[in-house]
């Protein structure tokens, strides 16, 4: 004889249990993923809010990575703070902070910006440099958009179907922005624990300016040398063209890079917004670009420790005294970067 049906109460009983079998699995499977992207367990950098001290945003080293990018490429723009908190705003609602190579439609990058609709190619706008400096060119054609409600003025460059959501991520991106423009001083830290990566060393971290600055980074330092070979008689000539990889925009003491600060470094900047702009810059990039430590302005951050807040630089330097260090200003003029290899 056939078993008989189940009853109406038994097969709400199964159908319940079995949605919620569902949803565990997708909770799971969710929880899986981040873990692997890096969503989830600890997120090894901070940036906390100079106006705010309770306002903290935590992320992850590849996150830091690409905020670091994503405002390097605004301020060589001589765009203003508020300009690098709408992109960084919109990158975070975009991808958060991830260069995706995957969205809707054929939505791509950090912004998923689309091939198809005039932002570049398939490879340009998964570079996020490339990405960043797109953006910045079509939000600067937004008439007032610094006057504009941040997620009014990243609307004008996406034209998202989700017009309000950038504005849940301002808090988290003006804080990030202030920091790596350098207007707020020892303010984003990382762990720096060590990634694998294809490059390291000074050569590695000239690289890695390059790459975010452009020239903008290294032209001070090249006056900086210039000025001292004038003083010593030196008649070494010094490049900071664009094609080469090997500027002498730092000088370089082993695993030590100094960056000299001036005045004229960046439009608007002086010297201690770009020495900090450059300090949280380095230190985004701990993780990829295995730095140790990075020293400014009589503060220290070291990688790899319970507390990685910036504290007061030890007397005497470490590595980065000597050549190097004292010859470029090695006090608050210059940024010491100082790297694992």
């Amino acid at each position: 004889m056939p078993e008989p049906s189940p009853s109406p109460k038994r097969r709400g009983r199964l159908l319940r249990f079995g949605a919620a079998c569902v949803v565990l699995s997708a909770v799971a499977g969710y929880v899986v993923v981040q873990y692997v992207s890096g969503g989830a367990g600890d997120p090894g950098c901070r940036v906390v809010s100079a106006e705010d001290s309770g306002t903290a945003y935590e992320f992850t080293p590849e996150q830091a990575v690409n905020a670091a990018t994503i405002a390097a490429v605004g301020t060589s723009r001589d765009m203003p703070e508020r300009a690098v908190a709408i992109a960084l705003a919109t990158a975070l609602q975009e991808s958060a902070l991830r260069n995706l190579a995957h969205g809707d439609r054929d939505s791509l990058g950090l912004f998923q910006q689309r091939p198809s609709q005039g932002w570049g190619t398939a490879a340009q706008v998964t570079d996020p440099s490339y990405a960043a400096a797109v953006f910045y060119e079509h939000l600067a054609e937004v008439p007032d958009y610094t006057e504009l409600a941040l997620t009014v003025a990243a609307q004008r460059v996406q034209r998202s179907g989700y017009p309000e959501a950038y504005a849940k991520h301002e808090a988290d991106a003006t804080a990030l922005a202030a920091a790596l423009t350098g207007t707020s001083a020892a303010t984003l830290t990382c762990e720096g624990s060590p990634q694998t990566a294809t490059a390291t060393g000074p050569a590695a971290v000239r690289a890695a300016l390059l790459r975010d600055f452009g020239t903008d980074a290294l032209r001070e330092a090249d006056a900086e040398d210039d000025a001292q070979d004038d003083a010593e008689g030196s008649t070494e000539e010094a490049s900071a063209t664009a094609e080469t990889v090997d500027v002498p925009a730092a000088r370089t003491s082993g695993r030590t890079v100094t960056l000299p600060v001036t005045d004229g470094a960046a439009a608007g900047r002086g010297v201690s917004q770009r020495g900090w702009q450059l300090a949280h810059w380095a230190v985004a990039n701990a993780s990829a670009l295995h730095i140790e430590r990075v020293t400014y302005a009589g503060r220290e951050w070291t990688a790899g420790t319970t507390d990685t807040r910036w504290r007061a630089a030890r007397s005497g330097g470490t590595e980065a005294a000597g050549a190097a260090g004292s010859a470029a200003g090695a006090g608050t003029g210059a940024v010491r970067i100082v790297t694992a290899q």
